[in-house]
């Protein structure tokens, strides 16, 4: 029906790094354990390949250090699935300084929803 003008799919560009999704899928295989963090180590013409960090929250160690039993709380559950690794963080556009003012106030979406509303105060 038409021309395809609006089958543009050169532009389209993916929503979430590769990272964030090699750690979402670690998180899904390895359910006990905690993501804590992730890094790149190399790719090749078709592959990247990151090291995930994964920490076990019912380790003694773990449970008994200060610096770290903060993962152990049960509020941090799978942060890797809701984006509060480093890398989901930056899929999300989230962080401080210039740059990220497009995600003030929580999310993109928030963000966009905020600055289209038209707020009138009640004595004005």
């Amino acid at each position: 029906y038409g021309k395809p003008v609006n089958e543009g799919i050169n532009e389209i560009k993916p929503k979430r790094k590769l990272q964030s999704v090699a750690e979402e899928r670690v998180g899904r295989k390895c359910g006990a354990l905690r993501v804590l963090n992730s890094y790149w180590i190399g790719q090749d013409s078709s592959h990247k390949f990151f090291e995930v960090i994964l920490v076990d929250p019912q380790h003694k160690a773990i449970r008994k250090d200060a610096n770290t039993n903060w993962i152990c709380k049960s509020v941090q559950k799978h942060r890797e699935l809701r984006g509060l690794t480093s890398a989901g963080k930056r899929s999300r556009g989230i962080g401080k300084g210039h740059g990220y003012s497009k995600t003030i106030g929580g999310s993109q979406q928030k963000n966009w929803k905020a600055k289209q509303m038209l707020k009138l105060r009640r004595k004005r």
